[in-house]
């Protein structure tokens, strides 16, 4: 069922962490300890013919209070005191233990929950500070996730991923896995702004619908004209719409399957090749890395790894093309190898976006 249009519309952002509201919790614990002293007032009202006050008249309710207060405070003024032994008695059993949960309580989780809210905002100003080049995702389903592993593997950090999802509970569940996660429609512009879309890096769009992705990819391009953005789209007559929406690489998500639901059945083993290839963490893998200076003027054929393709001022050549017959200085190099081989960071450096 889908979330409510209210909350979509409030765009909170989560960071990976449980957070507490600090007016909910410090209300309820000012509540606990105005139960303590009604029940102090109480348990003196009662006894009031053990106390003295100083005019040597007899305790009345507001004494009563008075006394609380002076008592549970610690500021003792000494104008009452408790003189029966049954007061005395009282006072050591049950105020003085009462007056120490009272402290502890108040002044205590008080001074907690300002420094935990003080601390939440320093984390939020520190993550929109240094939130630059990162990558955001829209949408936490089966291809949200699944980009997210695939990008975790390759060398991102979790700390510079963020999603965006109208659901309250699929960012709940981006939010146990590690990663900051703002509940909106990633449609809307401030949802984008809060998730410093502006100066992300890459922006992937995985909605379940193609003129939310359509919509979504416009808004992103507005606000930032240099990210990367691949959008999945799940209709192949919907790419070009996306493509002068602003996208720079689409993925047709079912005909993807059907090919590979096809080539499974016609030829087993290429799709498993396939398989392989996609799934990060083992096997083989699809990378992209910078060209070595010893493999400058030489074939893309003289590489150490299986070179598929070569970016190159911006454009992608097949590794056969007459374009790259050698090598260059700054040439990018796609390519599959070994997913055990050791992996660098991902640099935040990519191809400049082509012209349209």
């Amino acid at each position: 069922m889908r979330e409510s249009r209210p909350l979509a519309e409030q765009s909170i952002l989560r960071l990976p962490e449980r957070v507490v509201s600090p007016v909910r919790s410090l209300s309820s614990r000012i509540g606990i300890a105005l139960a303590l002293i009604a029940v102090v007032v109480a348990v003196v009202y009662i006894d009031r013919d053990g106390y003295r006050d100083g005019d040597e008249r007899g305790l009345t309710l507001l004494d009563a209070v008075y006394y609380t207060t002076v008592t549970m405070t610690t500021t003792g003024y000494g104008d009452i005191t408790p003189v029966s032994d049954s007061a005395r008695l009282v006072n050591i059993i049950v105020i003085t233990p009462l007056r120490v949960m009272f402290l502890i309580l108040l002044v205590g989780t008080t001074l907690e929950v300002l420094a935990t809210q003080g601390r939440e905002r320093l984390k939020m100003a520190r993550w929109r500070r240094h939130m630059k080049n990162h990558v955001v995702i829209v949408g936490y389903g089966t291809k949200g996730r699944a980009a997210v592993e695939t990008l975790t593997n390759s060398g991102v950090e979790r700390e510079n991923i963020i999603v965006i999802d109208p659901s309250n509970q699929a960012s709940l569940e981006a939010q146990s896995d590690g990663l900051a996660s703002i509940i909106g429609d990633a449609t809307r512009r401030d949802v984008l702004v809060r998730a410093q879309a502006a100066e992300a890096d890459q922006i992937i769009i995985t909605t379940n619908r193609d003129d939310s992705a359509v919509l979504a990819t416009l808004t992103a391009r507005q606000l930032n004209p240099k990210a990367h953005i691949i959008v999945a789209v799940r209709e192949q007559e919907n790419i070009h719409l996306l493509r002068q929406s602003g996208a720079d690489q689409t993925v047709t998500s079912s005909e993807a399957v059907g090919r590979m639901l096809a080539l499974a059945s016609v030829n087993p083993s290429l799709a498993e090749v396939l398989e392989d290839m996609l799934s990060p963490g083992n096997g083989l893998e699809v990378a992209q890395r910078d060209v070595h200076p010893d493999e400058v003027g030489r074939s893309p054929k003289w590489t150490s790894d299986q070179v598929l393709g070569v970016y190159r001022n911006g454009h992608l050549y097949r590794f056969f093309e007459d374009q790259v017959k050698t090598l260059e200085d700054g040439d990018r190099l796609v390519v599959v190898r070994n997913a055990d081989q050791a992996r660098t960071p991902r640099t935040p450096e990519r191809e400049p976006r082509s012209e349209r």
